[in-house]
Protein backbone atom coordinates (compact mmCIF):
# COMPACT_ATOMS: atom_id res chain seq x y z
CA UNK A 1 0.00 0.00 0.00
CA UNK A 2 1.27 3.46 -0.95
CA UNK A 3 0.32 6.47 1.14
CA UNK A 4 0.15 9.91 -0.47
CA UNK A 5 -0.72 13.19 1.26
CA UNK A 6 -2.20 16.07 -0.72
CA UNK A 7 -1.88 19.46 0.98
CA UNK A 8 -4.46 22.20 0.86
CA UNK A 9 -4.95 25.37 -1.15
CA UNK A 10 -2.20 27.99 -0.68
CA UNK A 11 -0.29 25.48 1.43
CA UNK A 12 2.66 23.14 0.78
CA UNK A 13 4.52 19.99 1.91
CA UNK A 14 5.92 22.18 4.70
CA UNK A 15 2.50 22.65 6.30
CA UNK A 16 2.03 21.71 9.95
CA UNK A 17 -0.30 18.81 9.09
CA UNK A 18 2.05 17.42 6.42
CA UNK A 19 5.03 17.53 8.79
CA UNK A 20 3.03 15.96 11.62
CA UNK A 21 1.77 13.08 9.48
CA UNK A 22 5.15 12.45 7.84
CA UNK A 23 6.68 12.15 11.31
CA UNK A 24 4.02 9.68 12.45
CA UNK A 25 4.34 7.53 9.32
CA UNK A 26 8.15 7.57 9.57
CA UNK A 27 7.98 6.29 13.14
CA UNK A 28 6.02 3.31 11.79
CA UNK A 29 8.64 2.74 9.10
CA UNK A 30 6.19 3.77 6.36
CA UNK A 31 6.85 6.34 3.62
CA UNK A 32 4.30 9.11 3.17
CA UNK A 33 4.68 10.77 -0.21
CA UNK A 34 3.87 14.49 -0.20
CA UNK A 35 3.98 16.11 -3.66
CA UNK A 36 4.17 19.89 -3.94
CA UNK A 37 0.94 20.80 -5.69
CA UNK A 38 2.14 24.38 -6.22
CA UNK A 39 4.63 23.08 -8.80
CA UNK A 40 6.53 26.35 -8.44
CA UNK A 41 3.63 28.18 -10.11
CA UNK A 42 0.79 28.79 -7.67
CA UNK A 43 -0.57 31.50 -9.96
CA UNK A 44 -1.75 28.94 -12.51
CA UNK A 45 -3.06 26.33 -10.12
CA UNK A 46 -6.17 24.38 -11.18
CA UNK A 47 -7.84 21.24 -9.91
CA UNK A 48 -7.09 19.56 -13.24
CA UNK A 49 -3.39 20.35 -12.85
CA UNK A 50 -3.41 18.78 -9.39
CA UNK A 51 -5.17 15.69 -10.72
CA UNK A 52 -2.73 15.37 -13.63
CA UNK A 53 0.25 15.68 -11.29
CA UNK A 54 -0.89 12.92 -8.96
CA UNK A 55 -2.12 10.73 -11.81
CA UNK A 56 1.44 10.79 -13.16
CA UNK A 57 2.56 9.36 -9.81
CA UNK A 58 0.01 6.56 -10.15
CA UNK A 59 0.81 5.71 -13.78
CA UNK A 60 2.26 2.27 -14.58
CA UNK A 61 1.95 1.12 -10.98
CA UNK A 62 -0.60 -1.32 -9.65
CA UNK A 63 0.15 -0.89 -5.95
CA UNK A 64 -3.02 0.06 -4.05
CA UNK A 65 -3.03 3.61 -2.75
CA UNK A 66 -4.43 5.40 0.29
CA UNK A 67 -4.82 9.11 -0.29
CA UNK A 68 -4.87 11.55 2.62
CA UNK A 69 -6.02 14.99 1.54
CA UNK A 70 -6.53 18.31 3.29
CA UNK A 71 -9.09 20.91 2.13
CA UNK A 72 -8.62 21.35 -1.66
CA UNK A 73 -6.24 18.40 -1.50
CA UNK A 74 -9.11 16.45 0.04
CA UNK A 75 -11.39 17.35 -2.84
CA UNK A 76 -8.64 16.37 -5.29
CA UNK A 77 -8.23 13.06 -3.45
CA UNK A 78 -11.95 12.36 -3.77
CA UNK A 79 -11.75 12.91 -7.52
CA UNK A 80 -8.74 10.63 -7.82
CA UNK A 81 -10.70 8.00 -5.90
CA UNK A 82 -13.57 8.39 -8.34
CA UNK A 83 -11.31 7.92 -11.37
CA UNK A 84 -8.75 5.32 -10.30
CA UNK A 85 -9.34 1.82 -8.94
CA UNK A 86 -5.82 1.88 -7.43
CA UNK A 87 -7.15 4.32 -4.86
CA UNK A 88 -8.63 1.97 -2.30
CA UNK A 89 -8.95 4.26 0.73
CA UNK A 90 -9.45 7.96 1.38
CA UNK A 91 -8.75 10.00 4.50
CA UNK A 92 -10.06 13.54 4.04
CA UNK A 93 -9.39 16.48 6.37
CA UNK A 94 -11.95 19.28 6.03
CA UNK A 95 -12.43 18.47 2.32
CA UNK A 96 -13.36 21.44 0.13
CA UNK A 97 -16.73 20.17 -1.07
CA UNK A 98 -18.72 22.97 -2.70
CA UNK A 99 -15.86 25.38 -2.05
CA UNK A 100 -16.79 27.83 -4.82
CA UNK A 101 -20.23 28.35 -3.29
CA UNK A 102 -18.58 29.20 0.04
CA UNK A 103 -15.59 31.21 -1.19
CA UNK A 104 -16.87 33.36 -4.04
CA UNK A 105 -19.72 35.06 -2.10
CA UNK A 106 -17.16 36.17 0.50
CA UNK A 107 -15.24 38.03 -2.20
CA UNK A 108 -18.28 40.05 -3.20
CA UNK A 109 -19.53 40.87 -6.68
CA UNK A 110 -17.16 43.81 -7.23
CA UNK A 111 -13.97 41.97 -6.31
CA UNK A 112 -15.06 38.92 -8.29
CA UNK A 113 -15.67 41.12 -11.34
CA UNK A 114 -12.24 42.72 -10.94
CA UNK A 115 -10.67 39.26 -10.76
CA UNK A 116 -12.43 38.16 -13.92
CA UNK A 117 -11.52 41.40 -15.75
CA UNK A 118 -7.89 41.66 -14.69
CA UNK A 119 -7.26 37.92 -14.78
CA UNK A 120 -5.61 37.71 -11.34
CA UNK A 121 -6.54 37.94 -7.67
CA UNK A 122 -4.02 38.37 -4.86
CA UNK A 123 -4.34 35.37 -2.53
CA UNK A 124 -2.43 34.92 0.70
CA UNK A 125 -0.17 31.86 0.51
CA UNK A 126 0.40 30.50 3.99
CA UNK A 127 3.72 28.78 3.35
CA UNK A 128 5.15 31.67 1.35
CA UNK A 129 3.93 34.12 3.97
CA UNK A 130 2.83 36.61 1.31
CA UNK A 131 0.12 37.23 -1.26
CA UNK A 132 0.51 35.71 -4.71
CA UNK A 133 -1.58 36.26 -7.86
CA UNK A 134 -4.02 33.48 -8.77
CA UNK A 135 -5.41 33.34 -12.31
CA UNK A 136 -9.20 33.42 -12.81
CA UNK A 137 -8.91 30.14 -14.73
CA UNK A 138 -8.85 28.48 -11.30
CA UNK A 139 -12.51 29.44 -10.84
CA UNK A 140 -13.62 28.82 -14.43
CA UNK A 141 -12.07 25.38 -14.42
CA UNK A 142 -13.34 24.35 -10.97
CA UNK A 143 -17.00 24.61 -12.05
CA UNK A 144 -16.71 21.32 -13.95
CA UNK A 145 -15.99 19.37 -10.75
CA UNK A 146 -19.40 18.74 -9.19
CA UNK A 147 -19.48 16.80 -5.93
CA UNK A 148 -22.63 14.98 -7.08
CA UNK A 149 -20.47 13.03 -9.55
CA UNK A 150 -18.37 11.46 -6.79
CA UNK A 151 -20.12 8.10 -6.58
CA UNK A 152 -17.44 5.38 -6.57
CA UNK A 153 -17.79 3.57 -3.21
CA UNK A 154 -14.24 4.09 -1.90
CA UNK A 155 -13.97 3.48 1.87
CA UNK A 156 -13.62 7.02 3.17
CA UNK A 157 -12.89 8.55 6.57
CA UNK A 158 -13.55 12.29 6.89
CA UNK A 159 -12.57 14.63 9.70
CA UNK A 160 -14.27 18.01 9.84
CA UNK A 161 -14.35 20.72 12.49
CA UNK A 162 -17.68 22.02 13.72
CA UNK A 163 -16.14 25.53 13.88
CA UNK A 164 -14.82 25.43 10.31
CA UNK A 165 -14.98 29.00 9.01
CA UNK A 166 -13.87 28.15 5.45
CA UNK A 167 -15.85 25.03 4.47
CA UNK A 168 -18.99 24.68 6.62
CA UNK A 169 -19.33 21.24 8.15
CA UNK A 170 -22.82 21.00 6.61
CA UNK A 171 -21.24 20.41 3.20
CA UNK A 172 -19.46 17.31 4.49
CA UNK A 173 -22.50 16.15 6.43
CA UNK A 174 -24.52 16.30 3.20
CA UNK A 175 -21.78 14.42 1.33
CA UNK A 176 -21.55 11.65 3.94
CA UNK A 177 -25.33 11.32 4.34
CA UNK A 178 -25.74 10.24 0.71
CA UNK A 179 -22.77 7.84 0.68
CA UNK A 180 -22.89 4.86 3.08
CA UNK A 181 -19.19 4.11 2.48
CA UNK A 182 -18.23 7.41 4.13
CA UNK A 183 -17.54 7.75 7.86
CA UNK A 184 -17.58 11.30 9.24
CA UNK A 185 -15.85 12.22 12.49
CA UNK A 186 -16.86 15.66 13.72
CA UNK A 187 -14.30 17.50 15.81
CA UNK A 188 -14.38 20.56 18.05
CA UNK A 189 -12.00 22.50 15.83
CA UNK A 190 -11.72 24.93 12.92
CA UNK A 191 -10.63 24.48 9.28
CA UNK A 192 -6.95 24.04 10.14
CA UNK A 193 -7.57 21.06 12.49
CA UNK A 194 -4.02 21.48 13.82
CA UNK A 195 -5.20 21.31 17.45
CA UNK A 196 -6.78 17.87 17.00
CA UNK A 197 -4.08 16.06 15.04
CA UNK A 198 -3.50 13.39 17.75
CA UNK A 199 -7.18 12.38 17.52
CA UNK A 200 -6.99 12.41 13.74
CA UNK A 201 -3.87 10.26 13.76
CA UNK A 202 -5.35 7.72 16.16
CA UNK A 203 -8.47 7.26 14.04
CA UNK A 204 -6.41 7.20 10.82
CA UNK A 205 -4.18 4.44 12.21
CA UNK A 206 -7.24 2.33 12.96
CA UNK A 207 -8.94 3.05 9.62
CA UNK A 208 -5.78 2.29 7.63
CA UNK A 209 -4.89 -0.72 9.79
CA UNK A 210 -1.46 0.66 10.64
CA UNK A 211 0.47 -1.06 13.41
Amino acid sequence: MRFIYLHGFASSPESAKAIYLCDRFTKLGISLEVPDLNQGDFSHLTITRQLTQVEAMLANAETPVTLIGSSLGGLTSAWLGQRHSQVQRLVLLAPAFGFLSHWLPKLGAEQLQQWQTSGYLQVYHYTEGRSLPLHYQFVEEAHQYQDSQLLRPVPTLIFHGRKDEVIPIESTRDYARERPWVQLIELDSDHALTDVMPEIWQATQSFCQLS
